[in-house]
């Protein structure tokens, strides 16, 4: 079985030999890159030590990145790891004969994800008394550190992110405490606003109308931006459950006014729902977040992030919900059960087994034996 991790870290090392070799440096074997690649470290011993000695610091660093997931990284060399140590004092004592270009990788393993490079700075390099029973010993002592993250994004989202975990954290104890003495939805709905203002970057007096008026009846929240209605919260208090009585109630709301968005919720409980108007009009649960449940901080602050000003001003939220929408259990039923994906179900049937089978009886067994029952609207 192929071992991709291995095949990464020799692609790493054989493209920076490439490139060294083409700037005239003498390099470490292609079976050396081998041997050290399989060890994972610049000492392994199948490698030709006096090949590979002199780029122990350079080979270290590169070793480093392919752990990483960082591609090509010889094009990110730091300047003291570019030649070998001692550079042509080193050079002209390793056998020509030991050395030679390694060969480029065909269809190189890319790594899923880039990661941060590191620093290396090169602290010490001393060299043992060299016999004839034994060659010279090469001690390099290096310091190793992650290089600082480049910047992700624009600077508003980095300080909108900021803000959300810190409130995410901050909160959580007041929430704690208004659940366990169950306190009233007016006290509930105090801590809401504190959330909503220090926390997702709302003005309470230019972004929020409380108890805003809708045919006769109060929504907790409406939210402006610019000046434009955007979204409307409704808040239960703290031990409440949410259900779909509460839903159906700020969807009155949202259809009556022609708002797009509505938030749900307890102060624990958080969830945003997105309505497309029509008949019947189509609402999609965006997300959820339990805000005292079990997820990490940055699970519940990377959704409540979606809810901050500076992003549901940008709409970051609307990409969330179309792909909630697009893979939602009802929606993808309705792809099962298309003629299309049927008859391709029937061929494999008839392809696997021998036997016949028609659309109709496919479609009658995954509706009536393997589809939750609650789901065929149809």
């Amino acid at each position: 079985m192929t071992d991709l991790k291995y095949e990464a870290r020799l692609a790493v090392l054989a493209d920076w030999a490439e490139a060294a070799a083409a700037r005239g440096h003498m390099v470490p074997a292609r079976e050396d890159l081998e041997a050290v690649s399989l060890a994972k470290s610049a000492a392994a011993a199948e490698a030709n030590q006096a090949a590979v000695e002199p780029w122990i610091p350079t080979i270290t660093w590169l070793l480093k990145q392919a752990a990483f997931g960082v591609t090509s990284p010889h094009l990110q060399l730091p300047t003291e790891l570019s030649v070998p140590l001692g550079f042509a004092e080193a050079a002209e004592e390793i056998p020509e004969e030991a050395v030679v270009p390694a060969a480029p990788l065909t269809d190189a393993v890319a790594a899923a994800v880039a990661a941060p490079t590191v620093d290396v700075t090169l602290v010490d390099v001393s060299t043992g008394v060299k016999t004839d029973e034994n060659p010279a010993e090469i001690t390099v002592v290096a310091k190793i550190k992650p290089a600082a993250a480049a910047a992700k994004g624009p600077k508003w989202e980095a300080e909108a992110h900021a803000d959300v975990k810190a409130a995410v954290k901050k909160f959580a104890k007041p929430l704690q405490d208004l659940l366990t003495r169950d306190a009233n939805e007016g006290d509930t709905r105090l801590l809401i606003t504190d959330m909503l203002c220090e926390g997702l970057g709302y003005d309470k007096f230019r972004d929020l109308t409380t108890e805003y008026m809708v045919k006769q009846d109060f929504a907790d929240y409406g939210v402006r931006i610019d000046k434009q209605l955007v979204a409307f919260i409704e808040v239960k208090r703290v031990s409440q459950k949410l259900n779909e009585r509460h839903l159906r109630q700020v969807q009155m709301y949202a259809v009556n006014e022609g708002v797009e968005w509505m938030i749900l919720t307890n102060g624990q409980v958080w969830r945003a729902y997105h309505l497309t108007g029509g008949l019947p009009v189509i609402v999609n649960l965006a997300f959820e977040v339990d805000l005292l449940g079990p997820e990490s901080l940055e699970e519940k602050a990377e959704k409540m992030f979606f809810l901050h000003r500076e992003a549901l001003k940008r709409r970051r939220i609307d990409e969330l919900w179309k792909h909630r929408a697009a893979t939602a259990p009802d929606a993808l039923l309705d792809i099962i059960l298309s003629d299309s994906v049927l008859d391709t179900i029937r061929k494999e049937v008839k392809r696997n087994t021998g036997i016949a089978t028609t659309v109709q009886d496919i479609s009658d067994v995954i509706r009536n034996e393997i589809v939750d029952r609650k789901l065929l609207t149809k």
